[in-house]
């Protein structure tokens, strides 16, 4: 059984990259796609808290980004060529949703990551989300859009009530 969440956490990364991109050159993009994917991965954590949970999800497959395009004003583009559509049916709502919520408030992206102690995905080092937790100046630079809390509202709106949930419940009860 297939309980590897990395498609569902690269795939999230890329469209809230690409939603909200970095200003700046390679450095600078760099450091927003490390904000992102460890938004993501906090987020995806939470919402599959278990082995079972990212199975089921690698199975049946997380949704895509059609209403996320939708919040954001980029559904009018068009339709996407195969290749572009492929990657983009990895893209989790829920966890792209919790994701912008988290990078826009960093008081709730504490309670989040401080919610997986002891969960199955715990390493026990807080620092591997420190560019999350603490960003420096010049990740704040690269990632002014990604963390604009204005820009990311109507994706964060889409799922904040369930994040607050299961930040309140545990990902356990929740689940």
């Amino acid at each position: 059984m297939l309980t590897d969440l990395s498609h569902l956490i690269a795939a999230t990364s890329r469209w809230l990259t690409g939603a909200y991109p970095a200003s700046g050159g390679a450095l600078a993009t760099a450091r927003c796609e490390a904000q992102a994917r460890q938004a993501v991965t906090v987020a995806a954590w939470l919402r599959y808290p278990t082995e079972i949970d990212a199975a089921l999800v690698t199975m049946a497959g997380p949704g895509g980004a059609v209403r996320l395009d939708w919040a954001t004003g980029a559904d009018g583009a068009g339709e996407p060529a195969a290749a572009e559509w492929a990657w983009r049916t990895w893209v989790d709502e829920v966890v792209a949703s919790w994701a912008a919520g988290l990078l826009a408030d960093p008081a709730l992206a504490g309670r989040a990551v401080g919610a997986l102690a002891g969960s199955e995905y715990s390493t026990g080092r807080p620092e591997e989300f420190r560019r999350l937790l603490a960003p420096d100046e010049g990740d704040r630079g690269a990632a002014a859009l990604l963390r604009h809390p204005d820009l990311l509202a109507p994706v964060t709106a889409l799922h904040h009530a369930e994040l607050l949930d299961r930040l309140t419940t545990g990902p356990a009860l929740a689940a």
